[in-house]
């Protein structure tokens, strides 16, 4: 597998130089020169999920993970399901949250954890990723514990829900966290200072597992042919998708699937207010605002890292623009789609409800809608019992941490400050 840097055609890796890199020059994205069409999807969508998720991704990297590697990558990362639940007449949801962190970036971040682990041949690496929420924890469960591999997770301090962020700051170990006192997009940028400055990207062998590494975003490719698979046979041609979107990655990855073959008629990026693509596909003016925070925090993202992807999907025809439409779910609509959903016999947290609000006033004659669930609705606990008025449980996963103590740093949204704090903790 070839990939080429968005921002610079003669930066080129190979899949494992990629992975291992994280960002090319200039802070660029890591493109596949070459997607290729499968001719067998009707196959492919009657094999298991496992079985087709390492065709799907052989097809893609070619033989680069070799002697069963691929094999082993895929069967440890995706040891859960990804169960497509109907809810109306016309719509159904995929549940990408029965991974051990609850949230849809468990199956890249295992699968990128897996993969580095392999790759990295024992020499140390330094994960450096930002989060909104969800990323966090998955990073941190799928990296705990590997030899040679430290973590280093950034947030926003006070702008994610308590139960999302004691996942990831209670581990401890080789998992080191930082409140950084700003926003989402703050953190973003030290990120890619970090990944400019020689002394820490080279000194500390960094990396990055946010979905602008190809690895995550490759096996998020993987569960839209299993929520394809689970649909009816005769509907599938008129399936229309809706993805809760912040920073872009799943909407990217099911863009890529679109381009392989799999029968999806067209897409909805659904955000919150933070809609710099909607308002882009509407008008052709990239205008980002000053991020707002909203009750679908994973999605407050004004400056989305994985859309100069999707921009290249389209430029080189393997999708036409035609096929996504950008729409806006503000706070008060966020909340009559989570109660209509709940008088539909389903409880949703606001990030799929958004997903829902979108597809529900969008589809036409024919057409079945699909919204991506990202999250169990206990991450979201305070927010759900506040909006639908009734109690919900605590999962097992969030039961055990809801009573232990972060062990998260505070910093000030400063590179300096980043910068010396990486190199007192990680060259000590």
């Amino acid at each position: 597998m070839e990939l080429v840097n968005l921002k610079d055609a003669q930066d080129t890796a190979s899949f494992s130089e990629a992975v291992k890199r994280g960002l090319g020059k200039q802070q660029g994205l890591y493109f596949p020169t070459h997607i290729p069409k499968l001719e067998n999807i009707d196959e492919l969508l009657e094999m298991p999920f496992v079985e087709r998720s390492i065709a799907v991704l052989r097809a893609i990297i070619g033989d680069e993970l070799n002697n069963g590697e691929l094999e082993e990558i895929v069967t440890t990362a995706f040891a859960f399901g990804a169960p497509v639940e109907q809810v109306s007449d016309n719509i159904y949801t995929l549940e990408l949250f029965h991974g051990p962190t609850l949230a849809f970036k468990d199956f890249g971040g295992r699968f990128m954890a897996q993969t580095l682990s392999r790759i990295s041949e024992g020499k140390p690496v330094t994960i450096l990723t930002a989060t909104s929420g969800d990323t966090g924890a998955a990073v941190a469960h799928a990296f705990h514990g590997i030899d040679n591999i430290n973590v280093v997770i950034l947030f926003p301090k006070g702008k994610i829900s308590a139960l999302q962020e004691k996942l990831f700051t209670t581990l401890g170990g080789n998992i080191h966290t930082v409140a950084v006192e700003s926003d989402f997009d703050e953190c973003q940028s030290l990120v890619k200072a970090s990944f400019d400055d020689p002394d820490i990207r080279e000194g500390l062998h960094l990396n990055s597992a946010n979905s602008i590494n190809i690895s995550r975003l490759l096996a998020q490719v993987c569960y839209y042919f299993e929520a394809v698979s689970q649909l009816p046979k005769e509907k599938r041609d008129q399936l229309v998708i809706s993805v809760p979107s912040g920073n872009f990655g799943n909407l990217t990855a099911g863009m890529i699937a679109k381009s392989m073959g799999l029968p999806i008629k067209r897409f909805i990026a659904a955000t919150n207010a933070n809609d710099t693509v909607p308002r882009y596909l509407k008008t052709g003016e990239w205008a980002p605002k000053k991020t707002v925070a909203t009750m679908s925090n994973a999605m407050d993202v004004s400056q989305p890292n994985n859309w100069p992807r999707i921009e290249a999907l389209i430029e080189q025809g393997y999708v036409d623009k035609s096929c996504l439409k950008g729409e806006m779910v503000d706070e008060e609509y966020t909340q009559l789609a989570m109660r209509q959903l709940a008088q539909l016999g389903y409880t949703s947290e606001p990030h799929a409800a958004i997903a829902y609000r979108a597809v529900s006033h969008d589809l036409e004659d024919g057409e079945i809608g699909l919204f991506l669930g990202t999250a169990h609705p206990a991450k979201f606990r305070e927010t759900v019992e506040n909006v639908l008025g009734t109690p919900i449980s605590l999962p097992k996963p969030l039961a055990d941490v809801a009573g232990e103590d972060s062990l998260a740093v505070d910093l000030p949204a400063s590179y300096d400050a980043l910068k010396q704090h990486m190199l007192d903790l990680l060259k000590a």
